[in-house]
Order: structure tokens, then C-alpha cells, then sequence
């Protein structure tokens, strides 16, 4: 469900203040008629309990794979952890993120002593197992490794002190069946008590941090700026081309990898992601390939083809179709266009809830600032100011670029395949 709380903090990215309604990030079913926001109201994410709170461990009921888990080598007060398994295959070191439906560490494999990210999901609500789900079936579903996409290791379901891998599809195993339902269903499933039970994803380790601490913690590089640009809509079109919508592109989802010297992009958390499955060239409308990679482009043509209804993502990203609650993956454009806009003319917010300094694009309406697809939204006709400042340094070609993929129609934005050809034209010539 959609919740709404009223939010204000202040805008800095021009020296003056502003009120902003905040960002939010959700995903909820769309009503008759589309979402819509009140006037100095906005959409916040489903409440869920803290995922720091445990529960006694006992003996297992049923025979499942045993698996050895985490340790903890850190106690946070107040916040009493998980018991320890025995022989734990990774020390967790520190916390490194928090969100409202996970903790993110910073971890050690003591196998081979390589750093990792694991994220700990509590799965105590339908809504957690849900978001847990959706993130682990889009990670397994990619049968081949991007450089600009997260790699899971490994995904561990934990209960009562005993832990088992996960598998997609695992029909043998009770515990992933009960997940599976109590996601489907929307409840708590009767007959079950109600046990600790939590998702460990093990992931690469990205010590650069997120985009917005990247960009904003150094000078201006257009040579960075354009590295970025070709690695995001890499990205995209990579998930694209594997059936994958995202639905939260958003700088804190991007994450930093240095670990070749160089910085590499990361999308990662995909908790709100859509595997779009069943997808074929037959089911779709053929169209001219570009660029000379035709299976490519029918697999970008059929995910366009896909309707999605859930209302997803966080505000100043959402393109406008996505507030009406009936869109395609070209949403996830959108949000890439508002993205790369912002990094190069490092536009910023400051967030309502974190008080964080955020990159992102908006439309000024008076004393508030307003995302630019709920802008479009109300006004289809705006014309969209492309580059903001006099000064800019962005070229004819990427303003151009930007102006099609915030296209108020869908249709008019170029899909991911496209995106990728003319973003590396673009940046090359530029």
C-alpha cells in the first residue's frame, strides 16, 4: 500500500532555500486513476519492523541442507544479533548501509579472505519476503556476468541458527516454499508459527561507495562523466536485454567498484525489480535492428512490450507514466536520463528523510521543487530547460540525447539497445 506522509527539507543546489517535498522510495498497486500526490504531501515506502531484532534459535523441525552461515564480530548496543553458527564461512565486519528493509555489511570470506557486501533481510513480513524475492530471482535469473551489474555470490536462507542455499526453484526445500507462498498470498501463511527467518545475499564488495558520494566528494571530470554515461546505459541495456526491469535506478543504487584502478559502476538492489518471463520474438511486433545486433534489439523490443502496474521507485527517478501506475521498462530510461542530467550538472536535493545531499533533477513550481515526471505529468506540454546552468559544458549531442530519453510518451524515448549505440557516439564525439 501507498502511505503518504508530509515531508520538507531544504533545496541547496543553487545557494537558496527551498522547500522539497521529499524522495520516497515504494512499491504498491496502482488505484483507478492513477497515483497522485496532494500538495505538500508525499509517497513514502510501507513501514517494516527493524531487522536488527532477534529471535531465540531452536532445533529445526524438518531435515533441510545445512549450511554454514555468519559470524558476528561486532555487537551494536542495544541491538542484540543472530546467533552464531558454527564454522561460519564469513566474519562480518561493520555495517555499511541501512535501508528500511535491510542491513548491509562489509564482510570476510575466512575461506579465501576476499571482502564481500551481505546483505541480511529479515523476512517477517510479506511485504520484506516480497522485496527479497523480487532481488533474489533478478539476480540468478542472469545466466552471464556484466562488468556494470552486482554479482551475487551466493544467496543463504537462515532459521532457527541453521542455514541452507538458496537455489531458484528449490522445490525440496519447505522453506523456500513458504516464502514463495507467504509472497504470493500477501499474508502470514496459518498454520506456521512465526519463526526468525532471514535472507543472507553475499555480493562483491564496492568500496567507492554510491554515485552521490563518488561525484560529489570530487571536482568535476567530464572524462569521468562520459566513462559513467556508457557504463550506466551498458548496464541497462544488459538487464534489458535479460528480461530485467529495474524500477529503482537511482544514484544510491549505484554503487563504486575501484579495485581495477579505474572506477566501475555497479547497479545494484533489486528489490523492486520485474523478471519479465515468458518473453519471445514471436510475441512482438518486429522492427528494424540497429547497429547490427538484431537479437539484441527483438529481446529490448519485447521487454517494451511488457505492462507493468505496480507504482515503483523513489520520486525525483520516477518517469511520468510510473505515477499513473501503467508502464514498460522504458521507465527505467527515464530514470537513467534524470541520472546522467544531474551528474553533469551536479543537480542536487537535499533528502527529506536522511538529510542526505542527493543528485538528482527537478522542476521548480514556486517556493517547492517537484520531481520532473510528476511535472510532465500534470503538464505533458512543459518543455524541459536542457542543460539548467548558462555555463554548461554539455554537448549539442547528449543534450539532444537527454531531451528523448525524458520524453513525456514512452514511445518517443529510445529503448536501451538504442541508448547504448547513441551514447557511445555522443560521448566519442564529444
Amino acid at each position: 500500500m501507498l502511505t503518504f506522509r508530509q515531508e520538507a527539507a531544504m533545496d541547496i543546489c543553487a545557494g537558496r532555500k527551498r522547500k522539497l517535498r521529499g524522495a520516497a522510495r515504494r512499491c504498491g498497486r496502482s488505484a483507478a486513476g492513477g497515483v497522485k500526490r496532494d500538495a505538500g504531501r508525499v509517497l513514502r515506502s510501507r513501514t517494516v519492523e527493524d531487522n536488527n531484532h532477534a529471535e531465540p534459535m531452536e532445533e529445526q523441525e524438518e531435515q533441510e541442507e545445512e549450511d554454514d552461515c555468519f559470524s558476528i564480530s561486532f555487537l551494536r548496543a542495544g541491538r542484540p544479533e543472530p546467533a552464531v553458527v558454527v564454522s561460519p564461512r564469513y566474519s562480518l565486519l561493520r555495517e555499511v548501509g541501512r535501508g528500511s528493509y535491510g542491513v548491509v555489511y562489509e564482510a570476510i570470506a575466512r575461506k579465501t579472505g576476499a571482502r564481500v557486501a551481505v546483505k541480511r533481510l529479515q523476512c517477517d513480513a510479506p511485504e520484506n519476503v516480497e522485496l527479497a524475492l523480487a532481488e533474489f530471482w533478478a539476480l540468478t535469473s542472469l545466466e552471464n556476468r556484466h562488468q556494470n551489474v552486482v554479482q551475487l555470490e551466493e544467496c543463504v536462507l537462515q532459521r532457527k541458527g541453521l542455514a541452507q542455499k538458496m537455489s531458484h526453484g528449490n522445490k525440496r526445500s519447505k522453506q523456500y516454499l513458504r516464502l514463495v507462498e507467504t509472497s504470493l498470498k500477501g499474508e502470514r501463511i496459518l498454520g506456521y508459527p512465526e519463526e526468525p527467518c532471514y535472507l543472507w545475499f553475499v555480493m562483491e564488495f564496492c568500496e567507492g561507495g554510491d554515485l552521490n558520494q563518488y561525484i560529489l566528494s570530487r571536482r568535476p571530470d567530464p572524462h569521468t562523466n562520459r566513462s559513467f554515461m556508457r557504463q550506466l546505459t551498458s548496464a541497462v541495456a544488459f538487464l534489458h536485454k535479460n528480461n530485467i526491469v529495474h524500477r529503482d535506478l537511482k544514484p544510491d543504487n549505484i554503487l563504486i567498484s575501484q579495485k581495477s584502478g579505474s572506477p566501475v559502476l555497479k547497479v545494484a538492489d533489486f528489490g523492486l525489480s520485474k523478471v519479465c518471463a515468458g518473453l519471445n520474438s514471436k510475441n512482438s511486433e518486429e522492427v528494424p535492428a540497429v547497429g547490427g545486433r538484431g537479437s539484441n534489439q527483438n529481446n529490448i523490443v519485447n521487454i517494451n512490450k511488457f505492462w507493468l502496474s505496480s507504482a515503483c521507485g523513489s520520486d525525483f527517478y520516477m518517469a511520468p507514466e510510473v505515477w499513473e501506475g501503467h508502464y514498460t521498462a522504458k521507465a527505467d530510461i527515464f530514470a537513467l536520463g534524470i541520472i546522467i542530467w544531474a551528474m553533469i550538472e551536479r543537480i542536487t536535493f537535499i533528502d527529506a528523510e536522511s538529510k542526505r545531499e542527493l543528485l538528482g533533477t527537478y522542476i521548480r513550481q514556486g517556493s517547492e521543487i517537484v520531481p520532473v515526471g510528476e511535472a510532465l505529468l500534470e503538464n505533458p506540454k512543459m518543455v524541459l530547460h536542457i542543460p539548467q546552468r548558462a555555463r554548461s559544458s554539455m554537448s549539442e549531442g547528449v543534450k539532444k540525447l537527454l531531451q528523448d530519453m525524458l520524453a513525456v510518451n514512452p514511445q518517443d524515448r529510445p529503448d536501451a539497445f538504442q541508448l547504448e549505440v547513441r551514447m557511445d557516439q555522443v560521448t566519442c564525439a564529444a
